[in-house]
């Protein structure tokens, strides 16, 4: 059997946009996320993620499904992520104050965009970023 893990993918919002970065190991554009960690929810990783890979902070907006959904959980999706096994992902999206980012080793160029049509990236990322564009707001 080969390696399975759960991610998250986190789709960060300001201004009527969408973070995406070109993920150096990767080749593509993806939004920043990465692997839960032991003992982690996926909403705890996907705070530290979006902290970790661009130094900010999000509110993630609640009453986005059903009672007991995690704040700001907007999909879930599965892909090969080659050596690396299946991928169990829980998308996000986070509202953040700023478009200031910390420089990441992970990503090599970072873009904030309406719309993904026209970037390299998994069509996937391309739905989720409508999904996301669409979902309300945090609550100020």
């Amino acid at each position: 059997m080969s390696r399975r893990a759960f991610s998250v993918a986190i789709f960060a919002r300001n201004g009527g946009a969408v973070l995406l970065v070109r993920h150096r190991r990767l080749g593509t554009w993806l939004p920043v996320g990465g692997e839960i960690e032991p003992g982690e929810t996926p909403l705890e990783a996907a705070v530290r993620e979006l902290r970790e890979e661009t130094g900010l902070s999000g509110s993630f907006p609640s009453g986005l499904g059903v009672d007991g959904t995690p704040p700001g959980l907007v999909g879930y999706e599965e892909h090969p992520a080659g050596s690396k096994g299946l991928h169990m992902n829980f998308a996000f999206v986070a509202d953040v104050a700023s478009r200031t980012l910390a420089p990441c080793d992970e990503w090599s160029e970072a873009r904030w965009v309406d719309d993904a049509a026209g970037l390299e990236c998994p069509e996937n990322v391309r739905q989720l970023v409508r999904v996301a564009l669409a979902a309300p707001a945090s609550a100020p």
